[in-house]
């Protein structure tokens, strides 16, 4: 393994003028030397956009940050008292790798390994927002930005700050074109058609917009798409993705990326990048982080219905309504199940509550996983950290932390590397202008009522945008490439064998449960193949990455430690 000595990878801006000259000059790393001088923390927080920056010096330090929500990465390993450092995890690993079983466990808890670790052994990720410190043999990672939150204390004017979010959205996609083709995704939400219009107003010309489709009901989006390009005049580009599409590109897709990840949506935005590039497209725009900047998934009113709870007074609430739906055969009425249902989950506090439906806890993890492979995990290890995140963020209201908590495990673990791994495999660059630095501040200081009014999701947001979004994409349920797995696993040959073969084959390993695989691929599949499909993928996966990375991996049922 060879010992790089610099990494400067994306986009940074800093703010001190002279560091940027530097930047324009193709010298990037002497404007973070440079920016250095100040301190690590510093020289991190001194610069926005997207990048990823690792520097060793003569002296022996090395000093290594990326960006808030980690567009760009970086790994770290410590190798007979030197720390290395690449942008991929699978670049540290020895040729027969030493897996962490906790990381697999996270993987199948999150559906991806949340930083700082990664599925080989020693090697580390580093954190969105953080930076680290390899100095006299002493390793430090720590923030250099946690989200802070500072809405007024009075009544602010709607009309100018509609007019500041309008210039700032427009300035925000400007900053990302590149004198390229200007061309974006297009699910039909309100994230995508605004860049799709805010690309239109910038260059005065339409804009190639690329869109997936489905033929399953109640997953197809493609007529939003359609009203979106024509109300912009876009290019429109459409594609249907297949079952034989995901046969034909699973293995590819899984292996591509440097460790496990599962979200199911990595196919859906791979071929619409692929159908991008074959077009002549060489960078995308994505509306990622519209959603988590100004409150517009629908768990956000979710959880808000559930804290009022709160408000009901404590002995009303164990006195009387408690022992009734919970401890007696009211509550099991047919009629009530939602109301005992509702106080189970109101009574779990935040983030706890968001894992209430999480698949392992609803199955229990003895049900689905091997004993030898648990004995070698920390079940609580992913609530731990769950919590800690969620406690780190300075808000004074519970829509801000979410959102800020969002900012971590939507965003920078799970949405981002999706995109970023797709656009990188399908040949083409990606940018994300809802992430520029001036949104970003001005959705921290922006109400919390202008997020979440009641239970209308990102209020302020649709109605900034009412007369330049079509009413119906303001109005529209949100769902996006939402890929219909389980629906063609129960339809399609070829696509039930690779992941039945898939499956069985992670049994072998020692990780999954074999009664499990059988109880979930004849039983519960075929009754909900939407939620259990979602199983079935992120184990299909796993064992599909596992095939091209670590083959001869497994856990030996005898020798848990």
């Amino acid at each position: 393994m060879s010992i790089v000595q610099s990494i400067t990878a994306g986009s940074p801006v800093f703010n001190a003028a002279p560091l940027n000259h530097l930047v324009r000059a193709g010298d990037a790393a002497a404007a973070w030397q440079a920016a250095l001088a100040e301190g690590p923390a510093a020289a991190a927080r001194g610069a926005s956009g997207d990048f990823a920056v690792a520097l060793r010096e003569d002296s022996g330090r090395v000093f290594l940050a990326v960006d808030r929500f980690a567009v760009r990465t970086l790994c770290y390993r410590l190798v007979g008292g030197e720390l290395r450092f690449a942008a991929r995890a699978d670049d540290l690993a020895d040729a027969e790798p030493d897996l962490d079983p906790q990381a697999i466990f996270d993987y199948l808890y999150f559906h991806a390994i949340p930083s700082p670790r990664t599925i080989f052994k020693g090697v580390m990720r580093v954190p969105p927002g953080h930076y680290v410190l390899f100095e006299g043999g002493r390793l430090t990672v720590a923030p250099y930005w946690v989200p802070e939150f500072s809405p007024p204390a009075g009544s602010v004017s709607f009309p100018a700050l509609k007019d500041e979010f309008r210039k700032l959205l427009q300035q925000a996609v400007q900053r990302q074109l590149d004198g390229s083709k200007a061309a974006c995704f297009l699910s039909g939400g309100t994230d995508s058609s605004t860049v799709a219009g805010m690309i239109r107003a910038v260059t005065g010309e339409a804009a190639a917009c690329y869109s997936i489709g489905f033929e399953a009901e109640g997953y197809d989006e493609m007529e939003f798409a359609r009203i979106a390009a024509r109300h912009f005049g876009a290019r429109h580009h459409e594609y249907y993705v297949t079952p034989d599409d995901l046969v034909r590109s699973i293995g590819d897709v899984a292996a591509s990326y440097d460790q496990p990840f599962g979200n199911s949506s990595a196919l859906p935005a791979y071929y619409c990048a692929k159908e991008a590039r074959d077009d002549g497209v060489s960078k995308l725009l994505a509306g990622d982080g519209g959603d988590e900047l100004f409150g517009g998934n629908s768990r956000y009113a979710k959880q808000r219905v559930f804290g009022w709870y709160r408000g009901v007074p404590s002995a009303l609430r164990a006195g009387m309504l408690e022992p009734l739906f919970e401890r007696t055969p009211i509550g099991s009425a047919p009629l009530l199940r939602k109301g005992t249902s509702y106080i189970e989950q109101a009574k779990v506090p935040m983030p706890d509550r968001l894992q209430m439906y999480n698949l392992l806890r609803r199955l229990g993890a003895a049900n689905v996983l091997a004993a030898g492979f648990l004995s070698r995990v920390d079940q609580e290890a992913p609530a731990r950290q769950q919590r800690e995140v969620w406690a780190q963020a300075r808000a004074d209201n519970e829509i801000d932390r979410t959102l800020a908590f969002d900012w971590r495990y939507t965003l920078a673990e799970s949405d981002l590397p999706k995109v970023c791994g797709t656009t990188r495999l399908a040949g083409v660059e990606v940018g994300f202008p809802f992430l520029d630095q001036s949104l970003l501040d001005f959705s921290m200081q922006l109400p919390p009522d202008y997020k979440l009014k009641g239970l209308k999701l990102r209020w302020f947001f649709k109605e900034a945008l009412r007369d330049f979004l079509p009413e119906a994409i303001i109005t529209k349920r949100k769902q996006g490439f939402g890929l219909p797995f389980g629906v063609w696993t129960s339809r399609h040959a070829g696509l039930r064998k690779l992941a039945v073969d898939s499956l069985h084959s992670l049994a072998d390993r020692g990780v999954v449960r074999a009664d499990f695989i059988r109880e979930l691929v004849d039983q519960y599949l075929p009754q909900h193949p939407g939620y259990y499909g979602e199983l079935v993928w992120i184990l299909m996966i796993l064992e599909q990455w596992l095939q091209q990375h670590a083959p001869k991996f497994r856990i030996d049922a005898g020798d848990a430690t």
